[in-house]
C-alpha cells in the first residue's frame, strides 16, 4: 500500500520561502512521476509542479521561476522549494504519485500540508 507523507508547511510572510517534503513508501518510487498540487481557499485543486521519473519538470504558470520541484530517489522523497511566496500561494499542498513514469493520472495522495502566506 502506497503511503505519502508531506511535511514542511507553515506560516510565512510574503516574500519568504518554504520547502515541502513528501516521503513515499510502499512503492518503487523511482519509476513513477510525482506531482505537487494545491487547493487554495474557494478554488479547485490545481497541479503546481510535476517531475517525471527521469527528472524532467513542469510548472504551473503562476509559480514558474519561484518554485522548484526535485526528487531524491535514494530517499524516496520529492521536494517543493517555494521562494518569493505570495498570499495567493496560500492553500493546502498535496503530493501525489503518478501512474506512469511521465505523469498522471495520480492515484495515491498524501494528507496535505497547510501553507499560509500572510503578514
Amino acid at each position: 500500500q502506497v503511503q505519502l507523507v508531506e511535511s514542511g508547511g507553515g506560516l510565512v510572510q510574503p516574500g519568504g520561502s518554504l520547502r515541502l517534503s513528501c516521503a513515499a513508501s510502499g512503492t518503487i518510487f523511482s519509476i513513477n512521476a510525482m506531482g505537487w498540487f494545491r487547493r487554495a481557499p474557494g478554488k479547485q485543486r490545481e497541479l503546481v509542479a510535476h517531475i517525471t521519473s527521469g527528472g524532467s519538470t513542469s510548472y504551473a504558470d503562476s509559480v514558474k521561476g519561484r518554485f522548484t520541484i526535485s526528487r531524491d530517489n535514494a530517499k524516496n522523497t520529492v521536494y517543493l522549494q517555494m521562494n518569493s511566496l505570495q498570499p495567493e500561494d496560500t492553500g493546502v499542498y498535496f503530493c501525489a504519485l503518478g501512474r506512469s513514469r511521465w505523469g498522471g493520472p495520480y492515484d495515491s495522495w498524501g494528507q496535505g500540508t497547510q501553507v499560509t502566506v500572510s503578514s
